[in-house]
């Protein structure tokens, strides 16, 4: 019901910055909290930043000051600015979106499939 395609990764020095873009599709209208979590390997996937219907947001402490997570006026896009990469920034990224379906009513979230991102030194 809800399907995201990330993009924007790639290689970057460290220093450098880059913007994912997560489109969002389906029922968009039913999206409440979007996110970008981040997984390398041998490591879980964990949290990065989120942001509300609202526009509030929340931030893993070693990015804050650092990223930003915005959504686009239509709400169907979720992005995040990353500035001043480290090479501990290196991991898959993925987008997620938290959206309700009804009659009967569930809670689902949706995944985008990653997009790689690679700092160097």
């Amino acid at each position: 019901q809800v399907q995201l395609v990330e993009s924007g990764g790639g290689q970057v020095q460290a220093g450098g910055s880059l913007r994912l873009s997560c489109a969002a599709s389906g029922r968009t209208f039913s999206i409440n909290t979007m996110g970008w979590y981040r997984q390398a390997p041998g490591n879980q996937r964990d949290m990065v930043a989120t942001i509300g219907s609202d526009d509030s947001t929340n931030y893993a402490d070693s990015v804050k000051g650092r990223f930003t997570i915005s959504r686009d006026n239509a709400k169907n896009i979720v992005y995040l600015q990353m500035n001043n990469l480290k090479p501990e920034d290196t991991a898959v990224y993925y987008c997620n979106a938290g959206y309700n379906l009804y009659y009967p009513s569930r809670h689902l979230e949706a995944w985008g499939q990653g997009t790689q991102v690679t700092v160097s030194a």
